[in-house]
């Protein structure tokens, strides 16, 4: 029963920061003219509406803005890493993921675009690019050419519209360096510990869209930045590494990231992270707009445990450090709630977000959400289920967003589960055990944790 409510919730979580949905329900159109919060923008100051920008959940965005806006949208491309649902493909020639260029998912071909004019949801002439993810490949460099490409292009009678989500770090990729040193550095970042804070310091300075790059690129059209946060604070710079959103890192800083961590890079990547590009500060042409984040699925879960008969608290949004040591914190409030009712008494559901790191030591298969579930397992009480999910759908490099653990998960299996960990392999020790979680997810705000108290 407990299992089954905890992942009702994470589902409902994620369900709830679809960024379509959140397209649909916050910008809407009246009198000729587009409202989006607090800010209104008339259709008569434009020639032409474009939309350009990338992210995991960009091409939900894209579908919330076809039913908003339709057949205003004159042009667009934004870059993904696959989901296209609802966009419709157009044959051509596939890449791998090493490949040199982009899948077309919208093109050019008659019969696909008029196809594609009957589906409410999908302006026919965006295109969506796929990239790879967490490290970029050629052909996020030639997506991204595509959507610098098109910015450019763009006048002060031009209307920008930016999906700017998670994942468009990787996804929007236009290195100053060479891409082999720069897959490099970013596979040794991943790697590392370092959080997306200092990842993105070390990134933005060796980009030409990062840091608010891509602004400058549309300038002097207005820009309005979409943001589906998937970053502890929700800042605009660091959400896909800020492309509309002025770069406030230093050299020092990102130079300190390297030393910090012990990760070696060649005198011209240093040298590239100490020179850097001229800073995008004049932005005055951009607007920006938080659609999701990570307290839009706690809230959501929250509501569904309550319903389900558990009293909901709310630990943190912004939970963050070592994935291990985050478990044992769980732990310890869970322990609490059943010991002595505090700070919430059971039946209860505790709930948390968002990012959790792992430092990898192995060459085992897992993502910081399964780490932290199999560490939690080891120490869970009698009567605890803990659920922790990246709510992309995607823990890490794997294909399942997390795992679901009781007390009875690791049974008599301490020692090999203290294995896994070591070898960070936490994903078959958790398949065997049938504690593997897939979500049908569209967006990506960070991660998502429920413990649920007896």
């Amino acid at each position: 029963m407990s299992r089954d409510v905890a992942e009702a919730c994470i589902e409902a979580g994620v369900a709830a920061a679809d960024p379509e949905r959140a397209v649909r329900e916050q910008l809407h159109v009246e009198a000729e003219r587009l409202h989006v919060g607090g800010e209104t923008f008339d259709f008569a100051d434009y020639d032409r509406i474009v939309v350009a920008g990338g992210g995991k959940a960009a091409a939900a965005v894209v579908r919330g803005l076809g039913a908003v806006l339709g057949q205003r949208i004159t042009e667009g491309v934004v870059v993904t890493d696959g989901d296209t649902e609802g966009l419709r493909p157009v044959e051509g020639d596939d890449t791998d993921e090493e490949g040199d260029g982009a899948e077309d998912v919208t093109g050019d071909d008659e019969s696909a675009r008029d196809d594609a004019e009957d589906e409410e949801n999908v302006p026919p002439r965006v295109e969506a690019l796929v990239g790879d993810h967490p490290v970029p490949s050629e052909r996020n460099v030639d997506a991204t050419e595509r959507v610098l490409d098109l910015l450019e292009r763009c006048d002060e009678r031009t209307l920008v519209v930016a999906p700017v989500t998670g994942g468009g770090s990787a996804l929007l990729a236009a290195p100053t360096v060479p891409l082999d040193a720069f897959r490099e550095l970013t596979e040794a970042l991943v790697e590392s510990g370092a959080d997306i804070h200092e990842i993105n310091a070390v990134r933005k300075r060796l980009s030409r869209v990062k840091g608010g790059g891509l602004a400058a690129a549309a300038a002097p059209a207005t820009a309005l930045a979409l943001l589906v946060s998937d970053v502890v604070g929700d800042d605009p710079g660091v959400i896909a590494s800020g492309p509309f959103a002025p770069d406030e890192s230093s050299a020092e800083e990102a130079l300190a990231v390297l030393d910090r961590y012990g990760i070696e890079a060649d005198e011209s990547v240093r040298e590239a992270l100490r020179t850097g590009g001229e800073a995008a500060t004049d932005l005055d042409h951009v607007h920006t707009h938080l659609l999701v984040n990570t307290r839009t699925a706690i809230d959501a879960a929250a509501d569904l445990a309550f319903e389900s008969g558990y009293d909901p608290l709310v630990l943190s949004s912004s939970m963050r450090g070592e994935a291990r040591e985050i478990a044992l914190a769980h732990v310890a409030v869970a322990e609490e709630v059943g010991a002595a009712g505090d700070p919430v008494a059971p039946p209860a559901a505790v709930l948390s977000g968002g990012e959790v790191t792992v430092t990898v030591a192995g060459d085992g298969e897992g993502g910081p959400n399964l780490e932290l579930a199999l560490a939690a397992a080891l120490d869970l009480p009698e009567g605890v289920t803990l659920a922790s999910v990246d709510t992309d759908g995607h823990d890490g490099g794997t294909d399942v967003a997390g795992a679901v653990v009781d007390s009875g998960t690791v049974g008599d299996d301490a020692d090999a589960a203290r294995e896994a960990l070591a070898d960070n392999d936490a994903l078959p020790f958790l398949r065997e055990r049938d504690a593997l979680l897939d979500v049908e997810s569209t967006t990506n705000v960070n991660d998502l944790r429920l413990v649920l108290v007896e």
